[in-house]
């Protein structure tokens, strides 16, 4: 037969495996109703909403990938400005340049720690610093702008797909 399966006639079981159960785990499970699960309940939560689903299959490693991908871009962008800094800016000396590949090196270390929650608060300081580099030359403080409105979009996602 290659069209869905019917249940007999008379039969009130739900049509999909050989037995005729949903070939849910838990349908018709003791008090449930039959091919719910007793999580899609209202009354499970509180509030008596049911519970709030990103539709991803793993939500915190993919917030992770998102932070960890930011601070990766962060830090290749600062590399690749030390020269068109240098070239258009001019004035952006030794010790301005070795905070620029400090900031590169911190931002691509805390994109390994993502899984520990304190890097996104470092991550955020992060961006305080970039701005605070803006001291030495005004292009970092652009950078720093540019980067602290991204890191704030991160944790905007961070906060509505974990709650």
């Amino acid at each position: 037969m290659s069209g869905p399966q019917r249940a007999p006639a008379g039969d009130d079981r739900p049509a999909g495996t050989a037995d005729g159960s949903s070939g849910h785990p838990r349908a018709g499970a003791a008090g449930g109703t039959p091919g719910r699960r007793p999580a899609d309940t209202a009354d499970d939560t509180p509030g008596g909403r049911p519970p709030r689903r990103s539709g991803l299959r793993n939500p915190e490693r993919a917030v992770r990938g998102l932070g960890a991908g930011t601070l990766s871009l962060e830090a290749l962008v600062l590399v690749l400005a030390i020269q068109p800094i240098r070239v258009v800016g001019g004035d952006l000396g030794g010790a301005a340049i070795g905070v620029v590949v400090a900031l590169a090196v911190v931002a691509v270390l805390l994109a390994g720690m993502m899984r520990r929650p304190w890097a996104w608060h470092a991550g955020t300081a992060l961006q305080g610093l970039l701005m605070l580099a803006g001291l030495l030359h005004w292009s970092l403080f652009v950078l720093g702008v540019v980067f602290a409105l991204v890191w704030a979009y991160a944790l905007h996602v961070r906060r509505v797909i974990l709650g």
